[in-house]
């Protein structure tokens, strides 16, 4: 298993997933200047123009600090793309992409040949979520650079099989970039994430607790309160099957215990305007590892909690070794 270049050097073995509403600029420069990989959904940037302020931002905040701390550079940043045909910003927000170069796209909901071209013409990676082995074999048939298994427990558009299953079955024909998400909240699970077989963890709902995000506080303090008793499984609110946090549904005014079905070919990723973008405003998605959140902080202060939880891990089944990619500390 090797990584390229561009996830080496990470001072955490972790990306940060993006976070549908949540993610902003703010999240992801402070999560890059942390050591890991920040992402961001192009969705998020609303009205579609808003998405070159944000590319401009990143990209300038970033190498501004790079000059700063040639000995401690930020982590690269990626974009999500809804590769889904209900997404008619996917063209318009490439170009942009490709206007600004950038490092990592992660695609998700459809696997296409033809972008993942455009995305290596700029000297780009593309790494393409999956929720099932059949799923991963069509996206690296596709060309995609990585895979991101996205497994059971993780928060919002999650599969269902157990972590060590799915990444067993991939690592039996795929040795590239794996990536693991599944209730990864803590150092113990990013290392057990690379036990398990995969190279990097993939972390969402840890960062929706966190000062930058942009998420409600409301929002904020229930993933502080929640357990794993608390994330409800369905596909009413987007068409496709999610976890998100029962108290939400319940103040929403819905039985989390009798949601009915949804009609898969209603869902939507589109401008945002319709009654799928307001159902994830009042429904708040998030993972099974959210009792491992005890605190709402800032992102650096939680990255160190990660990075000093992963070192004891290591420490306790002795392994004590400096890794030979990470950044000075």
């Amino acid at each position: 298993m090797s990584l390229p270049d561009i996830l080496k050097g990470l001072s955490l073995p972790a990306v940060a997933s993006p976070l549908f509403i949540i993610s902003n600029p703010d999240l992801v420069i402070a999560q890059c200047k942390a050591g890991i990989v920040g992402s961001f959904p192009s969705l998020n940037a609303r009205p579609a123009h808003v998405l070159e302020e944000w590319l401009e931002r990143i990209t300038t905040e970033l190498a501004e600090y790079n000059a700063q701390n040639p000995d401690r550079p930020a982590a690269p940043f990626a974009v999500n793309q809804i590769v889904h045909k209900s997404n008619d910003r996917l063209e318009h927000d490439l170009e942009l992409c490709a206007k600004y170069k950038v490092p990592i796209i992660i695609t998700s909901l459809g696997a296409r040949e033809d972008l993942n071209d455009k995305v290596h013409s700029w000297g780009g990676i593309t790494l393409h979520d999956i929720i099932n082995n059949r799923f991963a074999h069509k996206a690296i048939e596709k060309g995609a650079d990585g895979l991101i298994a996205v497994a059971a427990g993780a928060g919002g558009h999650a599969g269902t099989q157990s972590p060590f299953a799915l990444v067993q079955e991939i690592r039996e024909w795929f040795d590239g970039p794996l990536l693991l998400s599944g209730s990864i909240a803590n150092g113990n699970a990013v290392l057990a994430a690379q036990a398990a077989g995969a190279d990097l963890a993939y972390i969402g709902s840890a960062f929706i607790a966190t000062r930058e995000a942009n998420a409600d506080q409301g929002y904020k303090d229930m993933i502080v309160d929640s357990t794993a008793e608390d994330i409800v499984y369905s596909n009413l609110f987007t068409g496709i099957h999610g976890n998100y946090l029962k108290k939400s549904i319940e103040k929403a005014g819905l039985d989390p215990n009798a949601l009915p079905e949804s009609d898969p070919s209603k869902m939507n990723f589109g401008s945002g305007s319709g009654s799928e973008s307001k159902a994830w405003r009042d429904i708040w998605g998030a993972g099974q590892g959210v009792g491992a959140v005890k605190e709402v902080g800032d992102v650096q202060s939680l990255v160190t909690r990660l990075k000093k939880e992963y070192a004891e891990a290591r420490a306790r089944l002795g392994l004590t070794e400096t890794r030979k990619d990470a950044q000075p500390a």
